[in-house]
């Protein structure tokens, strides 16, 4: 029987390349809105009715801001705004697709096993890739975004594998691997996927036929195939793995390693199963939107350019990474998952606050503080980055049971991340709407308050360690 670590090593490789080959595309957006809108001006075409709606959301807000001098740069024709929202809102449709889809995901992985669910998603992912690649016009690729969003299953199933193949004092750090996978990847995809898109597509006589950034759709298809056989042929399947392994050791009924102290009924863990994941949507609903209107701030107030605004996200995720490598993992056993969690709300809260003070006169006026101000919020948001999600995710695998249906580490984390994902597919138009209608003071003083508030609940409904059987 293959070893867990063994298990976990390969999981965790698996879920490199499928998170480099989703980050590729995710810097491209907006030019590729635009080459659409170059090859379908027709005020009739799909496209151009949903820069339309944009528009008019965007021009409804603006007419409403007190924030004058934010209309007045985001009214400015040298950067089209609708197309970067129109971008970003692509983004929020693939979350609401990851948002109806987990919980049948995770349901049928408990049915059928993980790793037949975990290739047929693959086999969607691929697809996915495939439409891309020659979408030579707008409705073509959103319908890959569309095939790409009900697919991934990568990430929830990494999850549940994870969970499966570990004892409780292993499971945190080993999910931990699962962020420090995201952070890896969303510093170097998006790096990717800018390098391939200034490359020539190698076969002349057929650019008509392909998308305008057929190679990275490519480097993306690639990446996905060679996920698939390494997870066809290194992949056990894992939904039962503990029960074999203690039948191999001779432990009938026992998981080996788990101490079986059971301290809370089914309902009770349903109920924190509940609470848990309400606090992840709740979370993503507000960080994600401080997320997607970072650079909207940075240029607001600096002019900031595209490269500026990659290193300052760069910045971010690599040193997310490393406290995720060297502190988040070692806190989790040691403070306990909703512990860690709720120290990276509160960083949030603290970074979010710094930001609302940047855009104050005393501070935006000199070069050196102002950077120092949105590094030191930067600092706090990375933090953040490396423990919420990751904490949270620890926490509720470890209120599953496989002994019951409903608490089964499918359905569990299926649930569990389909309220993320909406939370991840609102909180930008959210947080957008408040920046343009109250400015950036405002609006992040307001995110800042209400994860304030979301962090005072969980400590209450969540006091104490996770549960641990």
């Amino acid at each position: 029987m293959i070893e867990s670590k063994q298990v976990v090593k390969t999981v965790f490789i698996a879920l490199v390349l499928d998170l480099l080959a989703f980050t590729i595309p995710l810097p491209l957006f907006p030019r590729l809105t635009a080459w659409y809108l170059v090859r379908d001006s027709s005020p009739s075409s799909l496209l151009s009715r949903l820069l339309a709606l944009s528009h008019s959301w965007r021009s409804t807000l603006l007419s409403l801001s007190s924030h004058t001098d934010a209309a007045t740069k985001l009214l400015d024709d040298k950067k089209n705004w609708d197309v970067v929202l129109l971008g970003g809102a692509m983004g929020s449709l693939f979350s609401f697709c990851q948002c109806l889809i987990s919980p049948w995901l995770g349901r049928l992985s408990d049915k059928y096993g993980r790793k037949r669910v975990l290739l047929l998603t693959m086999s969607g992912n691929i697809i996915s890739a495939m439409i891309w690649i020659q979408s030579t016009s707008f409705a073509s690729f959103l319908l890959s975004r569309l095939v790409g969003g009900l697919s991934e299953g990568n990430v929830q199933l990494s999850t549940a594998i994870i969970s499966d193949v570990t004892t409780a004092s292993t499971r945190s750090k080993s999910l931990a691997l699962v962020g420090i996978a995201f952070s890896i990847c969303f510093t170097l995809g998006p790096s990717l996927g800018a390098y391939f898109a200034s490359r020539p597509v190698p076969i002349p006589s057929t650019e008509d036929k392909l998308n305008i950034y057929a190679l990275p759709a490519t480097i993306s298809l690639v990446l996905l195939l060679v996920e698939t056989i390494y997870l066809a042929a290194k992949l056990p399947e894992t939904r039962e793995y503990r029960k074999q392994e203690g039948l191999s050791n001779g432990v009938a009924s026992t998981e080996k390693g788990e101490e079986k102290v059971v301290t809370l009924s089914v309902n009770e863990r349903l109920s924190k199963l509940s609470t848990i994941g309400n606090l992840h949507g709740l979370f993503l609903l507000f960080f994600s939107g401080a997320e997607f209107t970072l650079t909207f701030l940075t240029y607001d107030l600096f002019g900031a350019s595209n490269m500026q605004n990659g290193r300052l996200l760069s910045f971010i995720g690599i040193l997310a990474a490393m406290l995720q490598a060297r502190h988040v993992r070692p806190s989790l056993a040691r403070l306990g998952e909703l512990r860690v969690a709720s120290f990276g709300i509160l960083s949030c809260v603290i970074g979010l606050s710094l930001l609302s003070i940047l855009p104050l006169q005393g501070i935006v006026s000199s070069s050196k503080l102002s950077t120092t101000v949105l590094y030191a919020a930067a600092t706090c948001l990375a933090y953040t980055s490396a423990t919420v999600v990751t904490g949270l995710t620890a926490a509720a695998a470890s209120y599953c049971d496989e002994s019951h249906d409903s608490l089964k580490r499918g359905r569990a984390l299926g649930s569990f991340r389909s309220r993320g994902q909406l939370g991840r597919a609102v909180g930008p138009l959210l947080a957008s709407s408040i920046y343009w209608v109250r400015g950036p003071t405002v609006a992040y003083t307001t995110l800042a308050t209400c994860l304030a508030g979301v962090l005072l609940w969980s400590r209450k409904e969540t006091r104490g360690r996770s549960y641990q059987k």
